[in-house]
């Protein structure tokens, strides 16, 4: 058993199990995560993160439409074999700050992506065979396109400033 995951797929329904699983999980992660930064106003980050969930959205409809499993009535039953408590290419919330800038939505976003391109790497090496490593190969490959897009877009945005999670009008709690 590897560190990213517990057990190799045996079969290929129980590799794009555990693919789709952790595509939904990316999905929802990158939603929920766009939606904090709405509230807090912080727009920018919120749609990056919102493009992020379209692209893992792409990835969710892509294994459904490969499987020629419907959207509504498949949940994966055997999925979720890794050795964290959530899927490699989930971005932990407790790492969110309401004052964050776009730099450091995309640091969590590589993050997430790269543990979901070492857990594909180990899927192809532990593969049981031809088809499952080719599918996972094939995965890990469209994470590392995922990867490179991050790394542009950081190209783009400035590092922020050490004083960057100061806020000028804090909240204020009465008891």
């Amino acid at each position: 058993m590897s560190s990213s995951n517990r057990q190799a797929p045996q079969t290929m329904e129980s590799l794009m199990a555990q693919a789709l699983l952790m595509e939904r999980e990316a999905v929802a992660r990158y939603t929920e995560l766009a939606e904090m930064m709405e509230t807090h106003n912080n727009t920018e980050v919120a749609d990056l993160f919102r493009k992020m969930a379209e692209y893992e959205g792409h990835h969710v409809a892509q294994i459904l439409a490969d499987m020629d499993w419907a959207e509504d009535d498949f949940a994966p039953h055997d999925a979720g074999t890794w050795a964290t408590a959530e899927p490699p290419e989930s971005v932990p919330v407790d790492e969110m700050h309401y004052l964050m800038h776009p730099w450091h939505a995309l640091q969590l976003a590589l993050a997430a992506e790269q543990r979901a391109v070492s857990f594909f790497d180990n899927l192809v090496r532990e593969a049981t065979s031809d088809d499952i490593r080719r599918a996972a190969e094939s995965m890990r490959d469209e994470e590392l396109e995922h990867v490179a897009l991050v790394k542009a877009w950081l190209q783009k945005v400035p590092k922020p400033g050490a004083e960057w999670a100061v806020d000028p009008d804090p909240p204020r709690y009465a008891d």
